[in-house]
């Protein structure tokens, strides 16, 4: 069989040169009469150019949400589904393991590597990690032991509390959630952390607007239902997510609160159901698909280089503005 150095010495050229006209690199410059007699030489010489062999890792997609709640919060499918789009799009095999799993660390023992969605207590983290390299999405952790990628709700936040007192508002109200880790530790939310400080800082009237549930379309309902009942309504209202906010419309809706004229409505996320909710909701883009896309893209490269260095990204979010929220429609 021909190889590389059969074809430099009948072209007369170096290795090097043969190698990279071969692969077409774009760098290279020759005279088109020595491409030729390369191309020409390994045509003679019958050479076959050896395929670079596939690496065809398998990872486990070890999810927090069961397939009910991920169904009731397309958040977590939308990363879901980035992380899987990658992984058969570079031939990486799948298996999917969900935290309520009778055993299911034992059904990560024939992996290669881990990715993580959700909220996971420092033990649990410790025996992934010792298993396989993981690698933990939507989820903050200060121990440099991990690696993780998460979302910058913090800058999220402040922007979009900049955008509401810009819109006049001097009462401003936070509905969310509360999630608890396998430990019994509550994880500490940066969108409400985030927003108390920020409140507290601006003197915004916020305490008596206030409550936490869960991340829920009916928990959002009762809480704003709350509200109403208390005659304690802000004229701007911060929910924590987008199934929230848009079981607060629908509280809202039922009594004749107009939006945004007498209060104005933001959420998080920007599922798709935010667009065609009544009015269209104004919410922070959190990049969901992406983040999965970019855990599917970094545990590869950890595979295949074996770094043990462990790595944080933070994504950004960004706000988009629609019928919600609007400067105009006020009241003075």
């Amino acid at each position: 069989m021909a190889t590389l150095k059969d074809i430099a010495l009948k072209a007369g050229v170096s290795q090097a040169a043969v190698s990279r006209c071969l692969n077409n690199d774009p760098t290279l410059v020759l005279p088109e009469e020595t491409r030729n007699n390369i191309l020409q030489a390994a045509e003679e010489l019958h050479y076959v150019k050896k395929r670079k062999k596939v690496i065809a890792h398998t990872i486990a997609i070890l999810q927090w949400y069961s397939l009910e709640q991920e169904a009731n919060d397309p958040y977590y499918l939308m990363i879901r589904t980035g992380v899987e789009n990658y992984c058969q799009e570079h031939q990486m095999k799948i298996t999917r393991v969900f935290k309520n799993d009778h055993d299911y660390i034992s059904k990560l023992k024939d992996v290669d590597g881990i990715i993580c969605i959700g909220k996971f207590a420092k033990e649990e983290m410790n025996i992934i990690e010792n298993m396989h390299p993981s690698l933990f999405v939507d989820m903050s952790c200060t121990d440099y032991q991990f690696s993780t990628i998460s979302l910058d709700f913090a800058k999220a936040t402040n922007d979009l509390m900049d955008y509401l007192v810009s819109l006049r508002h001097k009462k401003i109200g936070f509905i969310g959630g509360k999630e608890y880790l396998s430990d019994g530790t509550l994880y500490p939310d940066l969108r409400y952390s985030t927003f108390i400080h920020y409140a507290k800082e601006h003197q915004i009237d916020y305490e008596d607007y206030t409550l936490l549930s869960s991340y829920t379309r009916e928990d959002g309902y009762t809480m704003v239902n709350t509200l109403i009942q208390k005659g304690t309504l802000p004229t701007a209202l911060v929910c924590a997510s987008d199934p929230i906010a848009i079981g607060a419309l629908r509280a809202l809706n039922e009594h004749h609160i107009k939006i945004p004229e007498d209060i104005s409505v933001v959420g998080y996320d920007d599922i798709d159901e935010a667009s065609y909710t009544s009015p269209s909701l104004t919410t922070v883009h959190a990049p969901a698909y992406e983040m999965g896309q970019y855990a599917g893209m970094m545990l590869k490269g950890l595979l295949e280089t074996k770094t043990h260095l462990p790595l944080k990204v933070i994504l950004p979010c960004t706000l988009l503005e629609r019928e919600s929220t609007d400067m105009n429609k006020l009241e003075q």
